[in-house]
């Protein structure tokens, strides 16, 4: 019987993705850097390329449809922006100050 992904596991690989610098192992690009998407316009597409390299990096997501994984911005007071990943509704916040779980 072949073992199924659960929504938990595929909390968890985003998780350790986001968590794990880019080239954090020798000889391998996996990882996000997440600090890349600051300050570019958002016609720049690297929101696009950032999903795209976490589709890559993490192989459960491909199964879920094109909509189903997004990356956006919401301001944070009193002059911040926070960085969001949705993935099918779970949403894990990206703070510059670490990660940490939770919903909007």
């Amino acid at each position: 019987m072949k073992p199924t992904n659960t929504a938990q596991d595929i909390q968890a690989m985003v998780n350790h993705w986001l968590n794990t610098p880019p080239n954090g192992d020798l000889g391998s690009d996996y990882g996000a850097d997440p600090q890349s998407l600051l300050q570019n316009p958002v016609a720049a597409g690297i929101g696009d390329a950032f999903i795209g390299k976490m589709r890559e990096d993490v192989p459960a997501l491909d199964v879920m449809p094109v909509g189903a994984v997004n990356v956006f911005y919401v301001d944070a007071l009193p002059d911040r922006s926070e960085l969001i990943v949705d993935v099918a509704g779970w949403q894990e916040h990206v703070s510059w100050h670490g990660l940490y779980q939770g919903r909007l």
